[in-house]
């Protein structure tokens, strides 16, 4: 770990000697005394995509009408999904931009499971993203002719679902770092399929995708990694390690904006063996034709399905502008600095209120966010955003999400986010909110 100082002198000279710092002028900063730690779950809005939402309203939709979709917009999934391919090691043809997470989920598990026949294991964690899991359950249902109801349980950790057994890998360290050894083990000849965070929303632990990968190929196992706490805040290597199938949003790293599509990955070596559970007219080979019986167009593009949201699409892409040049190692040196910042004044400031560091100690195990844990955890969050104007974000049961966008987040800004956090507990301004919480954490 770096030499830090508690001084906010020392954030000072860190911003000064920071080679990114002056992307944060390429984003819309319209309180300058708003701490906004919360780029993991929305990224802040570019300039760019800012500028070019009013080009694509005013002169495209405006102006070109229908006519834009031969100037462009047809082809902005495949041609925007390369882009992203830039940012997580995929070579052209194998990332598409559609649909949501969720969908994009759902499509890929499904068509993993339908080569992976006779196969009956599935394996994840207990640390996924739940949404990930609810798609999981669903999607092996609706595989299965007469699926129980209700849902046998097979012990903890373990759900029967017809003819899968999902297996939920727990952790050893109170929700911090997933049990390795219990994953290596639970992946054998009859696993059909790993889905995996690549990094976890709560904890900010980071898999090393390469070797679980392996691992899983020796078995002639199927890997499925989410992406979404990962693209646009570390480098990723998908074609160097391997990987066979790969989802993510556009919304927190990459500064995509609010509902902006998702992307899925798929190696060009399986392109052609999986099918889409969802035929669509934009999946079709050579829609234009209207040919009423489906053929699934060719490499990655079968996995499109209805007409995507052409004003968002173009927005994200002009979104990617910052990443795309500063470039992901720059920012990786960056969020780790930033990290093993925050965790240097958890230790320093907040340990003594109650804290404790609810990520992994070693940057090289956690992305770009950091959690702190404490029993009140809620009530503080609510203190920070309603009082001192720090928007963090909370995860039950008493995670204080703390996240770290090294383009437009300062070493400053994160010096006075934890003088603040520091404030709230010395006059406890925590006690007068309610323990009940709001709709939206």
């Amino acid at each position: 770990m770096t030499d830090f100082s508690p001084s906010r002198a020392h954030a000072l000279e860190l911003d000064a000697q920071d080679p990114l710092a002056s992307f944060r002028d390429q984003f819309i900063i319209a309180d300058p005394d708003l701490l906004y730690l919360d780029g993991n779950s929305l990224g802040r809005l570019p300039k760019a995509a800012a500028e070019r939402a009013r080009q694509i309203v005013e002169s495209e939709w405006g102006a070109d009408l229908i006519r834009g979709w031969n100037k462009g917009w047809w082809d902005a999934p495949r041609r925007v999904g390369d882009k992203i391919g830039q940012l997580i090691g995929a070579a052209a043809g194998q990332v598409i931009v559609c649909d949501t997470v969720s969908v994009n989920l759902y499509k890929l598990i499904m068509a993993a499971l339908r080569i992976q026949s006779g196969k009956k294991r599935i394996v994840t964690d207990e640390f996924n993203f739940p949404s990930d899991l609810y798609i999981l359950q669903g999607a092996v249902q609706t595989l299965t002719p007469s699926p129980p109801s209700p849902l046998p349980n097979l012990g903890e950790g373990r759900r029967g679902e017809g003819q899968y057994e999902i297996l939920r890998i727990g952790s050893l360290d109170d929700g911090i770092t997933p049990n390795l050894a219990a994953l290596e083990t639970a992946i054998n000849e009859d696993t059909a399929l790993v889905t995996l965070s690549h990094v976890l929303f709560k904890s900010g632990y980071l898999y090393n995708m390469r070797r679980i990968t392996d691992l899983a190929h020796r078995k002639g196992v199927l890997v499925l990694w989410d992406l979404s706490h990962s693209v646009g805040a570390l480098p990723i290597a998908l074609d160097d390690w391997d990987a066979d199938l790969a989802i993510g949003c556009t919304y927190k790293y990459l500064n995509g904006g609010p509902g902006a599509p998702a992307f899925l990955y798929v190696n060009k070596q399986l392109q052609e063996k999986l099918t889409s559970p969802i035929w669509g007219w934009w999946g079709q080979n050579n829609p234009f034709d209207f040919d009423l019986d489906y053929e699934p167009a060719p490499g990655v593009n079968r996995f499109l399905a209805g007409t995507q949201p052409m004003l968002s699409l173009l927005t994200m892409e002009a979104a990617l502008e910052p990443t795309l040049k500063a470039g992901m190692d720059a920012i990786r040196a960056k969020s780790i600095l930033m990290t093993d910042y925050a965790s240097f004044l958890t230790e320093t400031w907040l340990a003594p209120f109650g804290f404790s560091l609810g990520s992994p100690p070693d940057p090289a195990m956690r992305g770009s966010h950091i959690s702190i844990r404490h029993p009140e955890g809620y009530r503080i969050a609510r203190a920070l955003i309603e009082e001192m104007n720090v928007i963090p974000d909370f995860r039950a049961p008493d995670n204080l999400r703390l996240g770290f966008a090294p383009l437009y987040t300062s070493f400053t800004e994160v010096w006075e986010g934890f003088n603040r956090i520091k404030r709230v507990m010395e006059e406890k301004r925590y006690e007068k909110y309610p323990r009940q919480k709001l709709a939206v954490t």
